[in-house]
């Protein structure tokens, strides 16, 4: 890898775009995806496709912000799942966010929130719509 400098990733899947965001001190890389069930069933080849390209790797990822809901039942439960196995392999830590916290793709908010120690650490109760 061409940069050990921990990273921060963000992953939005609740809503119409599966979103990966790196954020790197003064860059964010950023990739969207259809939020369809043919990209949530490959959810796990897209992220490490998306890291590939922009040469991060999970070994360099010191936390994983996710979308926890409100929004779609298996985009969400795909998301948490594959991050919870990543997470006993590459050690990160994994803080939910709700989807009212990024109104208007205002990602930088659910940093705000993150060091005001306002996101949930344990990922029990995803917000699902029916």
């Amino acid at each position: 890898m061409k940069n050990k400098v921990k990273k921060s990733l963000i992953i939005d899947a609740a809503n119409e775009k599966i979103i990966f965001k790196i954020i790197d001190k003064n860059k964010t890389y950023t990739n969207e995806y259809e939020n369809s069930r043919k990209n949530f069933d490959k959810f796990a080849l897209l992220l490490f496709k998306f890291l590939d390209k922009k040469m991060v790797s999970f070994n360099i990822i010191e936390k994983v912000l996710v979308n926890l809901g409100p929004g779609k039942y298996s985009s969400i439960r795909t998301s948490i799942s594959t991050l919870k196995a990543l997470s006993l392999i590459y050690k990160f830590n994994i803080y939910g966010f709700s989807s009212k916290d990024v109104e208007n793709n205002g990602y930088s908010r659910v940093f705000e929130l993150f060091k005001k120690g306002k996101l949930i650490k344990k990922l029990i109760k995803p917000l699902y719509m029916s």
